[in-house]
């Protein structure tokens, strides 16, 4: 009897990984779940993968044999490359996620991983990251202090200038646009933006304030997001608060 094969996704992945086994099990399953697949060896087959084949997601190793993938994400982003990342590696320490996720990735699986776990976070990163279907409501953008963010064309605005963001940044900015003026906790900052895994550890959290809060200030620009120390994080206008946690 065939096993029917899953419906192509729509979707293209980039797996880069230089351990054969490895890339073969992952390129195999990745098909197999329907996904349009390549694959590269290093870093620098994938620069070029990804400038020419422009995939939705890549899945990448840490420990290539000619930069790693920290360094490599951060080239791509320079690039002007915001493809979601998915970093693989054997480093299991928080340090290293955070390094990672810092860098421009989106999610972690440390070595040796189950497939099935792999496939979880394909699926979870790509239908955050995916633009809405055409029978999706069109809703406006999100509006503040001269932010303007539209989420079905995934865009930025700030003070009538476009503004770059990964994946990954731009959800967190439209965690904090749908709540202006509103003290969000890092817990819950980590569930509406990341909604699972980093075993709760909210510096990831701090991490992404801290590379959004660089983007969005400027020469003259007022300062928008706002620590409230031992809480969480505020989009708002600057005001005096005695008392109050300042950034």
């Amino acid at each position: 009897m065939t096993v029917p094969r899953p419906p192509a996704t729509g979707h293209t992945v980039l797996v880069v990984e230089d351990d054969a086994s490895i890339r073969t099990l992952l390129t195999t399953a990745l098909g197999a779940a329907g996904y349009t697949v390549a694959s590269a060896v290093d870093g620098r087959a994938a620069m070029f993968q990804a400038g020419s084949r422009r995939p939705d997601l890549i899945v990448l190793d840490v420990m290539l044999p000619d930069m790693d993938g920290f360094r490599l994400t951060r080239e791509l982003r320079a690039q002007g490359v915001y493809t979601p990342v998915l970093f693989l590696t054997a480093r299991a320490g928080v340090e290293d996620r955070i390094t990672g996720l810092s860098s421009g990735g989106d999610d972690y699986v440390t070595k040796p991983f189950h497939v099935q776990e792999v496939l979880l976070r394909v699926r979870a990163i790509l239908r955050r990251a995916g633009a809405p279907t055409s029978t999706a409501p069109v809703r406006p953008p999100l509006r503040y202090a001269g932010l303007a963010l539209d989420e079905s064309t995934h865009e930025v605005w700030h003070a009538g200038s476009p503004l770059r963001l990964s994946p990954t940044e731009f959800r967190l900015l439209a965690c904090f646009l749908a709540h202006p003026e509103r003290v969000l906790e890092k817990a819950e900052i980590l569930q509406q933006v990341w909604r699972y895994g980093f075993s709760g550890d909210t510096r990831i959290v701090d991490t992404y304030v801290k590379n959004l809060r660089r983007k969005l200030d400027h020469d003259g620009a007022p300062a928008l997001l706002h620590t409230v120390r031992g809480v969480g994080y505020c989009l708002r206008l600057p005001r005096e608060e005695p008392g109050a946690g300042t950034r």
